[in-house]
């Protein structure tokens, strides 16, 4: 591992070793919520190896003559295991154990599981004129080697069929058992004239077959307020984290909102950059420091007591990550070049009312009732802090890759 990677570790581990030596001096007073730190961290630990559902992408073509093909990318264990778009990541369903033994699974291995359940594949994944399925054929399966498990693998499939004569426009729809899908029909340009997140199947809106699509600015501002809650609340666990980190130190509601703005903005600002393409930095680099900042946050709050001047500056250089982080969710989904910007100030509209909502949570749950009361401090501010910090702590060394 290069020198700076050590060093970080090092600093991390000296970090723990400040926790424990926080912990001990108070645990006279920290003794019973300790244990709720405990059994959030052990409930946490499966799921800081989980895998995020992810949504299939299916971008839509047409040849010109008859002819459509939808090219897939897709966590193909996810479907084969039939987790469902009902679940926030692979551990909450009762399938997960099916998914963890194709994960290991090798391409050929995985091929043939496929070839066993094609049928079922192409009963999911419709596409219909006039509500009469067009019938699909798979023309392609490109698998990748196992890699890193930490990681979900991404599969890629093609289907081709005929379209009836006179065709005028397709609906595409995704069985749910299969997880959530996004439609897209890429343009001349590079882009995509259209794309719709189908967290529940589908069918989408009819697609043209010639002409390309028209979607409102405002059709495409509803789309994408979803798509950014949703990837905070339930699927942004480490986003989540993130921001209950801020909410323990001070619930006060100015310093608390300074925070969640200069932290919006930060990553409104990574995100665009992002997607413009002024920026790319590599997930196995930004998912580490993600978890490092939810470790830093979660360290203060145990050495102080005092929301210092310059956090709002910490927590806005912190965004600037997470905002890189909420770029591969767009990269995946694409945007219109004709609604880029809406859809843009959409997503980080969603993004802000799931930080609300989970502040909102924070506040009815304790924060309400308890944040005035001298233990505050030693009963809920510490030890909830104490797991934070141990769990994204944990998640910090697994994304660097020193345990599997």
């Amino acid at each position: 591992m290069p020198k700076c990677g050590l060093s970080v570790v090092s600093s991390f581990f000296s970090e723990l070793a400040l926790l424990m030596h926080l912990f001990f001096r108070s645990i006279n007073q920290v003794l019973a919520p300790l244990v709720f730190a405990l059994v959030l961290l052990l409930a946490s630990g499966a799921a800081s190896l989980a895998h995020e559902i992810r949504p299939a992408i299916a971008d839509l073509t047409f040849d010109g003559e008859g002819g459509v093909r939808l090219d897939i990318s897709l966590i193909l264990e996810a479907a084969l295991a039939e987790i469902g778009a009902g679940h926030g990541d692979t551990d909450e369903s009762p399938n997960a154990k099916r998914y963890d033994e194709l994960r290991l699974a090798a391409p050929d291995d995985l091929a043939a599981e496929f070839e066993r359940f094609r049928s079922r594949f192409l009963q999911g994944v419709e596409l219909s004129v006039d509500g009469k399925p067009v019938a699909l054929e798979v023309q392609s399966v490109d698998l990748d080697p196992v890699g890193d498990t930490d990681f979900a693998r991404l599969s890629r499939l093609s289907l081709a069929g005929q379209l009836p004569a006179g065709a005028q426009a397709v609906t595409f729809s995704f069985d749910p058992a299969f997880g959530p899908s996004v439609i897209r029909t890429p343009d001349a340009e590079g882009g995509y004239s259209y794309s719709a997140y189908l967290e529940d199947g589908g069918p989408s809106t009819p697609i043209p077959v010639e002409g390309g699509l028209e979607i409102t600015a405002l059709e495409v501002f509803g789309d994408y307020i979803g798509i950014g809650f949703t990837h905070i609340v339930p699927k942004g666990l480490d986003h989540i984290l993130f921001v209950v980190g801020l909410f323990l130190l001070s619930p006060r509601l100015k310093p608390l909102l300074i925070q969640i703005t200069a932290f919006t903005l930060a990553h409104s600002v990574t995100l665009a950059l992002a997607m413009l393409g002024v920026i790319s930095l590599s997930p196995a680099i930004v998912e580490p420091l993600i978890a490092a900042s939810i470790v830093f946050i979660a360290v203060e709050n145990l050495a102080t007591n005092r929301l210092s001047p310059w956090r709002p500056f910490v927590v806005f250089g912190f965004g600037l990550l997470h905002g890189l982080g909420f770029a591969g969710v767009l990269t995946e989904i694409g945007l219109s070049p004709g609604h880029f910007v809406a859809g843009l100030v959409a997503f980080n509209i969603g993004v802000e009312i799931g930080q609300l909502a989970v502040v909102a949570v924070c506040y009815a749950a304790f924060g309400a009732w308890f944040s005035d009361k001298p233990w505050y401090r030693t009963r809920v501010t510490m030890p909830m802090s104490l797991a934070i910090a141990a769990i994204a702590t944990w998640w910090f060394v697994e994304r660097i890759g020193l345990i599997g």
